[in-house]
């Protein structure tokens, strides 16, 4: 089962109601799932989940954002499904992959065809010049070039990032800080990221710049855009042997092989990792938070938590600073607590995919 706790002001946690929550709580989904989530993406007040009977939307629909065009959203907030009809895909209602920025979603499809809806004033879309809105997902054309296929594809505020399986790095959005390479600027459509010296494996977007990452073998990586919050500066030599990376509005972070966890960047809300923090086996990073499961199973959570994200103990200040709150899993009537096998982090939003229990409170 699918859980979710945080801002929920536009219905985006998918719950059924608009008021925000501390604990994991289940979502209401139109079909049942058995299967952890493919991708969960969340915009500013929307969120997109890939599962394998489908892709589903909740929140804000504003602009399309959701893919539903017209179409009003569930009035009781709880997730919808995503329908293109556009083209005769096959698989995970056609898409592998997906990604959203505040106010749109980027879906990349089984044939690796890449899909855009919502609002982009400053070239989100990735649709050519001047496109700036679309209320369902309309395919950009020519892209990726022949021959290649799509590996991943990362979002953050105003920017998209696709990584291609020859190793090369493609942006859109905006760029006006460096974030999608050189010359710094608004890109309308997908525009190559020159200069990289290495083949790279991943992406992963704050709000002002891209953080690439080559092979765990190699450990290459890079930051592109802003120094802020010493996001280039702090950054380490390599990072050979990785196992995952994220990144929030200012900080990044590196699930190493030894499975600790190197993070570097923003702080002043306690975002990076806490001395002390228990081995991980996967970790979501959202806007300015960031969720653990430990390798015995448990949820870890830190950083800024004012919507409750990171479980009900804050300090003062609404944040989760220098240490870290064990969330409580769901459980049964007879106590028996789930195992969690995915997690996912949004804007003040967080998420975990459960075994087939039903959450029990008190």
């Amino acid at each position: 089962m699918l859980h979710s706790f945080g801002s929920n002001g536009s219905g985006q946690l998918g719950l059924g109601h608009q008021e925000d929550v501390s604990i994991p709580t289940k979502c209401l989904l139109p079909v049942t799932v058995d299967k952890p989530p493919v991708k969960i993406a969340a915009g500013g007040n929307h969120t997109v989940v890939l599962f394998s009977n489908g892709a589903f939307a909740t929140g804000e629909n504003a602009g399309g954002r959701c893919g539903f065009g017209a179409t009003p959203m569930p009035s009781e907030a709880v997730f919808a499904r995503i329908k293109v009809e556009t083209s005769p895909l096959l698989g995970i209602d056609g898409f592998k992959l997906c990604a959203a920025t505040w106010e749109a979603t980027t879906f990349i499809s089984y044939k690796n065809d890449v899909y855009s809806c919502g609002i982009g004033s400053r070239g989100q879309l990735g649709m050519g010049d001047g496109v700036i809105h679309s209320g369902v997902p309309q395919r950009i054309l020519h892209f990726p070039p022949a021959g290649t296929e799509i590996i991943d594809v990362a979002s953050c505020m105003a920017h998209t990032i696709v990584v291609l399986s020859n190793g090369d790095a493609y942006g859109w959005g905006d760029g006006r800080k460096g974030q999608l390479g050189e010359p710094a600027a608004i890109v309308w459509s997908p525009r190559k990221i020159e200069g990289i010296t290495f083949p790279v494996d991943r992406a992963a977007c704050g709000r002002e710049f891209t953080y690439l990452v080559g092979s765990p073998v190699a450990g290459r990586h890079l930051v592109l855009g802003l120094n802020k919050w010493g996001v280039k500066s702090s950054m380490p030599e390599s990072i050979q042997g990785w196992k995952d990376i994220g990144a929030s509005w200012g900080s990044i972070y590196v699930l190493q092989g030894d499975n600790r966890l190197l993070s570097w960047g923003r702080n002043d809300h306690g975002q990076l990792a806490p001395a002390g923090i228990p081995e991980l086996q996967k970790i979501a990073i959202g806007s300015e938070h960031a969720l653990g499961l430990t390798l015995d199973g448990k949820l870890v959570a830190w950083g800024w938590g004012e919507h409750g994200n990171c479980g009900p103990e804050l300090d003062d200040d609404g944040d989760v600073k220098g240490r870290w709150n064990e969330i409580p899993l769901p459980r049964d009537g007879s106590g028996i607590v789930a195992s969690a096998s995915e997690i996912g982090a949004g804007c003040a939003s967080s998420w975990i995919f459960t075994d087939n229990i039903t959450m029990v409170t008190g």
